[in-house]
Parts: structure tokens; C-alpha cells; sequence
């Protein structure tokens, strides 16, 4: 299996298991269907690079979750951004055949969309992954 399967998948499962989270959206995606209904958080771009010894193979990945929203303050972004750092960082992130050393939030940042109606959460996660 994929590192970056791997990755994709179990922050998946985290955010798809965390009952705050999902009692807030409306689903987790990678592709969102055109039938959604806001608020929902999509998985988004990532990059990998070697993070492999002597000894491990592995990768150091940033990846990227967006949140996005049609209320009319950011308040509902910023609780929804809250519940992913709580359901991502420094959590005991698992997928089979992989284990992940350490995933951190590395930012966090939101704002009104281009069309002047949607919220938009970014929040980047550095996740560490090593094949076992």
C-alpha cells in the first residue's frame, strides 16, 4: 500500500470518527458531490518527501484540510477547524501496515472565497509515516 494512501486514509478515519465533527457537517471528501449541502471538509492537496534511515522506510507529508461553509460569520468555520485539530493533532493516527510517528498541525487560516458568500478553512497537518 501507498504512503500516501496510507495518509489519506487514516485521516479519514479519524475525521469521519469523531462524533463533534461530524455532528457539524455534512460529510468528509476528497471529491465533493454536486448535491452537497455546506458545511463539509474536504482532504486536500498533500506532499511527501523522504523521511526514510538506514533502517525505516518512510515519508514526511504535509497535507492540507479545507473547510468550508455558508454561514454568514466565520464563526462556524473556526469550531468545525477546532474539531479537526482536535480529531488530528498529536492524535494516535493508525492504517495497516504503516505507523504514524506524529501528526501535528502546522497552520491554520481562514477567510471569505473569492465569491464573497463561502467561508474557507486551510488548515496544513505535518504527518509523519513510517512502513512496518
Amino acid at each position: 500500500m501507498s504512503f500516501e494512501i496510507a495518509v489519506q486514509s487514516a485521516i479519514y478515519s479519524a475525521l469521519t470518527g469523531d462524533a463533534g465533527l461530524m455532528a457539524l457537517i455534512e460529510g468528509v471528501y476528497d471529491a465533493v458531490p454536486e448535491t452537497e449541502v455546506f458545511p463539509y471538509v474536504v482532504i486536500g492537496e498533500d506532499t511527501h518527501a523522504s523521511y526514510t534511515t538506514n533502517t525505516t522506510l518512510g515519508k514526511d507529508v504535509s497535507c492540507v484540510i479545507h473547510t468550508w461553509s455558508r454561514d454568514r460569520g466565520k464563526k462556524e468555520t473556526k469550531t468545525i477547524q477546532g474539531e479537526i485539530y482536535d480529531a488530528l493533532n498529536r492524535s494516535a493516527l493508525t492504517y495497516t501496515g504503516h505507523k504514524i510517528v506524529n501528526c501535528e498541525e502546522e497552520s491554520s487560516d481562514s477567510f471569505v472565497d473569492a465569491d464573497g458568500l463561502t467561508r474557507h478553512g486551510v488548515q496544513s497537518f505535518r504527518v509523519l509515516i513510517e512502513r512496518v
